[in-house]
């Protein structure tokens, strides 16, 4: 087994309760972490016998696009898909996302949410 992370994923898109960030839109970062096995690919050194990277992080910017109120609602989403996707072959899978300089009336670096089945 082993553990494959995508990390920092930038994307710009509108997710927030408030009418102005659905209309301005924030940057977020989103984290990935996921188990997996990898022998096949050790073995074979071919892409085929294991997660493409590109693949995900596409999975993860489709629902990244789609606008929602709250930061667990786009990491239950994330997480659904996955499995949806790639049920035999991860387990383990931890999203975060981080909504940058959210509008806290403060100086607020980022805030975020994580979600692991």
């Amino acid at each position: 087994m082993g553990t494959i992370e995508l990390e920092k994923m930038e994307f710009f898109a509108y997710h927030g309760c408030y009418k102005e960030e659905k209309v301005v839109g924030n940057y977020f970062l989103v984290d990935l972490k996921f188990n997996t096995d990898c022998n096949p690919a050790i073995r074979s050194d071919s892409l085929s016998d294991t997660i493409n990277y590109l693949e995900i992080y596409e999975l993860i910017k489709k629902e990244m696009e789609i606008k929602s109120n709250l930061l667990e609602n786009v990491a239950g989403r994330i997480i659904n898909r996955l499995y949806a996707e790639l049920p035999e072959r991860i387990s383990n899978v931890t999203v975060k996302i981080r909504k940058m300089n959210p509008p806290l009336g403060g100086k607020v670096e980022s805030v975020s949410v994580s979600l692991t089945r």
